[in-house]
């Protein structure tokens, strides 16, 4: 069912609908999105749609978004940090029939992509998410909440995957029994994961959670970085949340769709261009755990989607959906391909890595 926003909806952020233009906006396939323009002077602004499915508790995302936004104001106030419009009551969420809806300035100028074409677009990328991490290292994250709880934890993940197995119809358990080997050979990531989470060196940050490259604005022409966007999944958690999302996103030239696995490569140029613009920006706060743990961050992740996809699977394709049969089988055999390839190459990455800190640490001094 088509969902756009009504006339209180949008007289509620005090503007009327027979003055504007409104149109479908974005790629994102989570919450509703348009563009809204004014026909008079040609103001653009984004109007949201909150999916309450995914996010339970909209206003953890905008008490959440306020203090980051608070805090960056007072200690680094020329940085661009996009924060919702207040309503006329000055609300930053108007609801309305349990819905959530919200408004946020369009930023001029800007585009996203969906991929890393160029190791440029990565290194620029990975430098926003760095210095929205860099510039937020200071702050006390207690008052802070999990919009999505339990997002990125790898052991909850790991026991739902064991118990998928152990409940799977025989069909799907047999066809999938040669993958289910060896994701479990590979358990080691979530034990080494489990050990990290008590160490205190390897502490809470405020994180972005959702690194896709389109989670960037670029400058149209020049595609220079502008800010971060989408900010919903902003709360506490590990470096490797934001460093492995980039790693698995972006050196691989396909996605998780993609069923020729010979097409999933790690691109070593694509691997540095993200290091050294993220470790530029935030490489001078982490503690020698953090930087011991940074191609791990990949391993992580991966590893993590791909037993998501692979319970999902097992279940019968309850989660994600699907377009065909064997939907999440594929992805979770691209992701699993995807770690292999990551794992024979980590003597070389983990060169890059080195050569990254150590600019870093350089141009800390």
């Amino acid at each position: 069912m088509e969902i756009k926003p009504n006339t209180r909806i949008l007289q509620a952020f005090g503007l009327e609908p027979e003055g504007l233009n409104v149109r479908r906006f974005g790629s994102g396939h989570i919450n509703n999105t348009f563009l809204l323009e004014k026909k008079q002077d040609g103001s653009r602004y984004v109007l949201q749609k909150i999916n309450v499915n995914v996010f339970k508790e909209p206003g953890v995302i905008a008490a959440n978004q306020r203090m980051a936004a608070d805090f960056l104001a007072v200690h680094h106030p020329g940085y661009l940090f996009i924060t919702p419009i207040p309503t006329v009551n000055g609300e930053e969420l108007f609801v309305i029939d349990n819905e959530y809806w919200r408004m946020i300035p369009f930023i001029a100028d800007s585009v996203t992509v969906d991929q890393a074409d160029n190791p440029k677009q990565a290194f620029e990328a990975a430098k926003q998410f760095g210095r929205l991490a860099s510039y937020l290292s200071g702050i006390d994250l207690k008052p802070f909440k999990a919009s999505i709880p339990n997002f990125h934890n790898l052991t909850l993940r790991y026991s739902a995957f064991q118990e998928a197995i152990r409940t799977a119809k025989d069909d799907r358990k047999v066809a999938a029994e040669e993958m289910i080997e060896e994701f479990l050979r590979y358990s080691d990531i979530a034990v080494t994961y489990e050990q990290l989470k008590t160490n205190p060196e390897f502490r809470d940050h405020l994180m972005h959670h959702d690194t896709k490259i389109n989670n960037v604005l670029l400058n149209k022409d020049t595609y220079e970085g502008i800010c971060v966007c989408d900010l919903d999944t902003l709360m506490p958690g590990k470096i490797i949340s934001d460093l492995g999302d980039m790693v698995r996103t972006y050196v691989c030239p396909v996605s998780e769709e993609e069923n020729d696995f010979s097409q999933i490569v790690i691109r070593e140029e694509y691997y540095e261009a993200l290091m050294q613009g993220y470790l530029a920006e935030i490489g001078g706060t982490l503690t020698k755990v953090e930087k011991e743990q940074l191609f791990f961050a990949g391993k992580f992740m991966i590893y993590m989607q791909g037993i998501r996809f692979l319970t999902d699977y097992l279940n019968g394709d309850v989660y994600y959906p699907i377009k065909y049969p064997t939907h999440n089988y594929n992805r979770a055999k691209n992701q699993l391909v995807l770690l292999q390839r990551l794992m024979e190459k980590e003597t070389v990455l983990q060169g890059i890595i080195n050569k990254c800190l150590l600019v870093s640490v350089t141009s800390e001094q």
